[in-house]
């Protein structure tokens, strides 16, 4: 899943550079003609099928792009395969990738196991920046640079970034007594995430019956950490959770916001969750790029043109992924290529307009496709514009190769044991601290 401003004075430069960045791009899909055997070589005009797996909401299907493909390229069959929970899809791509089987053509990698991939699975993957026509540059210089190994390998090509927002429900707001414009909305809370706990606690004083202000404290914990530049782990990308002052503010944060009934307690992703923006229980769900996509599919119709996104109190990058070609593939040259062009600006684009991931080139962040974009189920809101002004205000954080792992202990253990069982936070804490010793060392 998961994720530059508009310069009018450079619009022609920029321009240029689109063109520039989507020829380097392309040129591998045209270079192997799209379809080339193994990654030996072979014959172009071979048919073969090429498998990409990933997890929750890429957008590749929604947008289309496996068909335009294949009509480009009627020698290849692709098929995706998708699993709804990214902590399993991790666990067993890594299991498939120590035994050299059970791999697809094109397997994505979330941000948070990245450090993993381009440490000590690296030579796993294909070197994607020896492949023709692909150049590091193309992409935001902190998102290449979290897919090179030490060696200098790119075995990863970045699909999304997740700058942050909060979206929110325009009539649960009105209901209870707060302002429902989006400027309005955003001075609430703005400079500090301990702002939108006070704020929740003023709407659940006066809120629409059986509704609380957000939907999760776990996923106010995301929100809160991606703010920071130095998250789980220290500078040299070694586990620090229980020292990381980072990590401890979204923690009091967000049990601050458990404890003060202002969320709904629910485990994001799940299917009570989803079920929850169908009937409106919630006013507010932290909102990185890729979150509007879901916030359209669960809300349903019904929902249509009644939530809007408002600026996040701190800026902050939640999630993103990679597309990797593993060595172990049948097709590698043809897998490259093909992860090549869905990750080409233009390509980008119109996943974004489709499903809300917002572009990680370059270039794809500048076209007017992405800067003008408003999504048809929020209205006249201004997606792009909003997305797009809070990706330049990203600073980007170390990542550890054990962040995924803590993050999702963390959440799903701890928060949400508070939330859930009504868990002390000291005893919820301690066990955090050995479920992730365990996890990590056991």
């Amino acid at each position: 899943m998961r994720r530059s401003t508009t310069r009018p004075r450079r619009a022609a430069a920029l321009a240029t550079a689109t063109v520039a960045a989507t020829a380097l791009l392309l040129t591998s899909c045209s270079s192997s003609d799209g379809g080339s055997g193994d990654a030996k070589g072979g014959d172009a005009n071979e048919k073969i099928t090429l498998t990409v797996g990933d997890f929750g909401t890429f957008g590749y299907q929604e947008a289309g792009l496996y068909a335009e493909y294949m009509a480009a390229h009627p020698n290849i069959t692709v098929k995706a395969e998708t699993a709804q929970d990214g902590q399993k899809y991790w666990d067993a791509l890594t299991t498939h990738l120590a035994a050299g089987s059970g791999l697809t053509d094109i397997q994505a990698v979330e941000v948070g196991y990245i450090a993993q991939a381009t440490g000590k699975l690296a030579d796993k993957f294909v070197d994607l920046g020896k492949t023709e026509g692909i150049s590091a540059g193309a992409w935001l210089p902190w998102k290449s640079e979290q897919a090179t190994t030490g060696k200098g390998e790119l075995i990863g090509l970045g699909t999304d970034i997740g700058p942050m927002a909060v979206c929110y429900r325009k009539d649960l707001f009105e209901q209870a007594g707060l302002p429902s414009d989006r400027e309005a909305v955003g001075a609430l809370w703005a400079g500090d995430w301990s702002k939108f706990v006070e704020k929740g606690k003023e709407y659940q004083a006066k809120a629409p019956a059986g509704t609380f202000f957000t939907d999760s404290a776990s996923g106010l914990f995301n929100a809160v950490i991606s703010s920071d530049t130095q998250q789980y782990s220290d500078a040299s990308g070694k586990l620090s959770v229980k020292d990381s002052p980072a990590v401890q503010k979204a923690w009091d944060i967000s049990v601050a916001a458990s404890q003060a009934k202002i969320s709904a307690g629910l485990r994001q992703f799940q299917k009570p969750w989803e079920a929850a923006f169908a009937n409106a229980k919630f006013a507010t769900v932290v909102c990185p790029s890729w979150m509007t996509g879901i916030v359209s599919k669960q809300s349903g119709e019904a929902g249509k043109g009644k939530w809007d996104i408002a600026k996040a109190p701190v800026a902050a990058n939640w999630g993103g992924a990679f597309l990797t070609v593993p060595k172990a593939g049948k097709h590698t040259k043809a897998a490259a290529a093909l992860a090549a062009w869905l990750t080409a600006p233009e390509q980008q684009a119109k996943v974004f307009t489709k499903v809300g991931n917002l572009p990680s080139t370059s270039a794809g962040l500048q076209l007017p496709a992405v800067q003008s974009a408003k999504l048809d189920y929020f209205g006249d809101t201004p997606t792009g514009q909003i997305y797009a002004a809070a990706a330049a205000s990203i600073k980007p954080a170390k990542i550890g190769p054990d962040d995924g792992t803590a993050k999702t202990i963390i959440t799903d253990n701890g928060i949400l044991d508070i939330e859930e069982h009504g868990t002390d936070p000291a005893k919820a804490w301690q066990n955090v601290l050995k479920g992730i010793e365990d996890k990590v060392n056991g």
